[in-house]
């Protein structure tokens, strides 16, 4: 795809002199959270309406010219990475909070707004978001439902696929296809939601959302625990969801070095409970009467302790020390310090999780020598993160044998090479290990339908 010379030009007469940048100044912008390059595109536009996008798509499917749309630039697969001769459609200018209905429980969103946004515009209604994850103040609800994300409160609320009622998504030839459903059940044909969900804007990209509110939670309660063994991780889990009765909303494993890493300066954190278990849990419960909720969940790290499940904990005692647990968590940056990570995102079965950290750890020193391993994850959905750093001088090398060694494990276990990130172009050589031929194949014949031209986010996912 070769963009005529004047497309920041033409781009201009469509939505404004202001919504267009040329490549020059493309090149100015960062490439995001994690990246420390700049943007390279044609152009880059920023529509302010649904009309706006399909004005762009239509100009750029009639001139084939390709498409890359962006949200917070929080992803971690270079997802929304564009070439010179692209277009990147920014989001940043739709960020309208259209509608918070209290008594549907929904709200209606552009697609550029901020999840963090959504969270403190709706707690005034007693209503709550729930989806939460690290990037809260820079990912955006497009980006979270183009990805599908999952993060910290899957295991209560879902990934994002279930908090999605109803979108409104543009086709790659500016095709406006408008389904904001404000409904939880509606079984009228096809849920055309579902294509888009997920699809990281190779099928439509995604304008505005119709999303579902919860009651806000009036208790919180949390705890870090110290474990001694892997078997006593699972066993807690299914202790505290069965004794907490529906209100666990997370529950957090760290293996040792990262709990070490997080509490130890340069970070900020300190360790609520001591650093010599071989895991942690951090676990959460939100309900609605914070003297039942707290007594029932004391009640039950009790019992975890008489079982002989946990080791150690601190337990909250207020708003600040759930905040200061969380903080431990969401640290993730110190892995920043000290080399180059390699980031990992996957999904196995809980059975599976022991043996493949310890088939890692042992593996990973004779493969590529120095380097620090860091593993943890959302265990109650079944998604772990790992990190494997290297000194910089060695990453080119060492990091293809270090994506063998933690994806080529996962297929004995029909688990997931992306747990919530998406594939990007970073995992594309490993999707088969995910996906059938069959499976490949359906995406492909869906991708020529949506998009015959191909022009939206060309060479992600396939």
């Amino acid at each position: 795809m070769s963009p005529p010379v004047n497309v920041a030009e033409a781009l201009r007469g469509l939505v404004g002199e202001g919504a267009v940048l040329d490549a020059a100044e493309v090149a100015t912008r960062s490439a995001g959270v994690w990246r420390p390059d700049r943007l390279r595109a044609a152009a880059l536009v920023r529509p302010a309406s649904t009309a706006d996008v399909a004005s762009v798509l239509r100009w750029c499917h009639d001139h084939r010219v390709g498409v890359v749309t962006q949200g917070g630039l929080t992803g971690l697969v270079h997802g929304a990475d564009a070439g010179p001769d692209e277009v990147i459609l920014s989001l940043e200018r739709m960020r309208a909070i259209e509608d918070i209905d209290p008594l549907q429980r929904t709200a209606t969103v552009q697609a550029g707004v901020v999840l963090q946004a959504l969270q403190d515009a709706v707690e005034p209604h007693g209503l709550a978001f729930p989806l939460d994850l690290g990037a809260r103040g820079t990912a955006t609800l497009g980006g979270n439902a183009a990805t599908n994300a999952g993060g910290n409160r899957v295991i209560r609320y879902g990934m994002m696929r279930d908090m999605v009622l109803g979108l409104e998504a543009v086709l790659a030839d500016g095709t406006v296809v408008s389904s904001l459903n404000p409904l939880i059940k509606n079984n009228a044909g096809y849920d055309l939601k579902h294509l888009f969900i997920g699809s990281e804007g190779t099928l439509g990209v995604i304008t505005r959302l119709v999303l579902r509110l919860r009651e806000k939670p009036l208790s919180t309660n949390m705890a870090v625990a110290g474990l001694g063994s892997f078997d006593a991780v699972a066993g807690f889990l299914k202790h505290m969801d069965r004794a907490l009765g529906g209100s666990l909303s997370a529950f957090e494993v760290m293996w040792q070095s990262f709990y070490r890493l997080v509490t130890t300066p340069p970070a900020t954190g300190r360790p609520p409970v001591a650093q010599d278990h071989p895991y942690y849990v951090l676990i959460e419960s939100q309900g609605a009467d914070r003297v039942l909720d707290t007594s029932r969940f004391g009640a039950a790290m009790e019992a975890a302790f008489e079982a002989g499940l946990v080791a150690d904990a601190a337990i909250s005692q207020s708003d600040s020390d759930c905040a200061a647990f969380w903080s431990l968590r969401d640290d993730v940056e110190q892995v920043l310090h000290g080399g180059l990570p390699v980031l990992f995102d996957v999904s196995l079965p809980t059975a599976a999780m022991a043996g493949f950290a310890d088939t890692l750890r042992e593996a990973l020193p004779r493969a590529i020598g120095a380097h620090k391993l860091w593993i943890f994850g959302h265990l109650g959905d079944g998604n772990l993160h790992v990190i494997v750093q290297v000194p910089p001088e060695d990453y080119v090398a060492a990091r293809p044998k270090i994506e063998s060694l933690v994806y080529a494990p996962l297929a004995a276990c029909r688990g997931s090479v992306s747990a919530e990130h998406g594939i990007g172009l970073e995992k594309k050589p490993w999707l088969r290990l995910s996906r059938s031929e069959e499976e490949i194949a359906l995406m492909r014949r869906l991708k020529a339908a949506l998009d015959p031209q191909g022009i939206l986010n060309p060479g992600k996912i396939l």
